[in-house]
């Protein structure tokens, strides 16, 4: 007898804490995929879905990409492997492509995940400074870490006396927080430049900590100016400035989502994209911060250290992925530009007949369908207006009818290079099917 969905739940709930290897995963109604290919994701009963969730965007070339797969085979092949000693070849070379690709980047490490990456960029941050408080964004998404675990994305009725210029009070998105760090971090919302300013100014923070692009909560954009004041303002009271770039970086561009902004961050990370889905996060920036990894003095060093940092089959990965975007940078981002264009041009016209308020926000490939009036200039902003309720019942509906996004309101969606005209155009006719039964 075939074991049904449920039943595969369960079972794997008694080995499994939370029934998932990653708790955001868990999505409802559940789901058992098997398979992914492209631009496609199969379950274990056989449908196949339009997939623009990605695995959280990493899938820049699309799932099962060939070129990168063939890489990172002959990785293998080669005989390359962890050595765990010494230096390798790879590492070298992957580095000097990243610090090419990336105005923000004179030095790098590697790490496995972007949240490990995110934790040594504050841990450098406050040795460079001599100073412990962080500051993170309301609704912002910097990995799991403690001292980035807070204020993940508050209620409506907690936010909306939030007044410009405010910080928010701490509140911690899980449990096993040491109380002593509630001390050392800050709540800020984003495009708020005068709280980030009457934080700043007490002069005990070491680094400020932002998605260029909040893509946590969807998409959205600086305001004009916002990054370029926080750049200033870091400047004048000696904070290090640390852009997030695990799903904005290579997404957008080569050089990043700093790259198309021209702010140049203190700091950086990077995961995702800059892989394709293989497990690499990068931690980088400048030399003189970057170097404290080995200074001779003992009180100033900040170790780094992971058994799998620089893997072969993951730096395969991410030097085939940065090659093929130096080679095709016009025509990579290009084709992401158009096919994301030909998206919103048709979800706003089929939004445009209903009569119920939807906003379409995109940074290329990345997108983001909102059901409020106006697109949103933050968290607070999404909280307040976004009717969560239709946002979830649009994306259950699609995910029915053979789309996958992800199944939580206001969460971004991803076109690939995997993606066609044809794959767009079924998409759009699918909307406009399930669009009529919302009501």
């Amino acid at each position: 007898m075939t074991e049904t969905v449920a039943e595969a739940v369960a079972r794997r709930r008694q080995y499994i804490a939370g029934g998932t290897m990653s708790i955001n995963r868990a999505i409802g109604p559940a789901k058992l995929f098997v398979r992914a290919k492209g631009a496609y994701i199969w379950d274990a009963e056989g449908n196949a879905y339009i997939d623009y969730h990605a695995g959280f965007a990493p899938y820049l070339f699309g799932h099962g990409d060939k070129d990168i797969d063939d890489a990172v085979i002959a990785a293998i092949g080669s005989g390359a492997s962890l050595i765990g000693a010494g230096t390798m070849p790879w590492e070298a070379e992957i580095a000097e492509m990243l610090v090419e690709a990336v105005p923000g980047l004179e030095q790098i490490q590697l790490t496995s995940t972007g949240s490990e990456a995110v934790s040594y960029a504050l841990r450098l941050a406050r040795a460079a400074t001599g100073r412990d408080t962080v500051v993170v964004m309301q609704g912002g998404y910097n990995g799991w870490s403690d001292y980035v675990s807070y204020n993940l994305m508050d209620p409506g009725d907690v936010v909306a006396d939030h007044r410009e210029g405010d910080e928010y009070p701490l509140r911690v998105t899980t449990a096993g927080i040491p109380k002593v760090i509630d001390t050392t971090v800050r709540v800020i919302e984003y495009n708020d430049l005068a709280a980030a300013e009457r934080v700043l100014a007490r002069g005990d923070v070491a680094a400020l900590i932002l998605e260029p692009v909040l893509q946590n909560v969807g998409v959205v954009k600086p305001l004009p100016g916002y990054l370029e004041g926080l750049r200033e303002l870091c400047d004048r009271y000696g904070t290090v400035l640390i852009f997030d770039e695990v799903k904005t970086g290579f997404r957008h561009a080569l050089g990043g989502y700093q790259a198309i902004a021209g702010v140049r961050p203190d700091l950086c990370t990077f995961g995702k994209a800059v892989a394709n889905g293989y497990p690499m996060g990068v931690v980088g920036g400048r030399r003189e911060i970057m170097a404290l990894c080995n200074d001779p003095d003992p009180g100033r060093r900040v170790i780094i250290a992971g058994t799998y940092n620089g893997h072969p089959v993951n730096v395969a990965a991410a030097r085939a992925s940065l090659l093929r975007l130096k080679a095709r940078e016009r025509d990579v981002y290009s084709e992401l530009e158009r096919l994301g264009a030909r998206m919103q041009a048709g979800i706003e016209a089929i939004f445009a007949r209903r009569n119920y308020p939807t906003t379409f926000v995109r940074q290329g490939s990345a997108f983001a369908l909102y059901f409020m009036d106006h697109a949103p200039r933050n968290w607070r902003d999404i909280a307040l207006h976004n009717d969560n309720e239709r946002d979830l019942a649009y994306r259950r509906a699609m995910i029915e009818a053979g789309v996958f996004h992800f199944p939580a309101a206001t969460k971004q969606s991803s076109i690939s290079l995997a993606h066609t005209d044809d794959d767009i155009d079924r998409t759009l006719a699918l909307t406009e099917d399930v669009v009529r039964t919302l009501g």
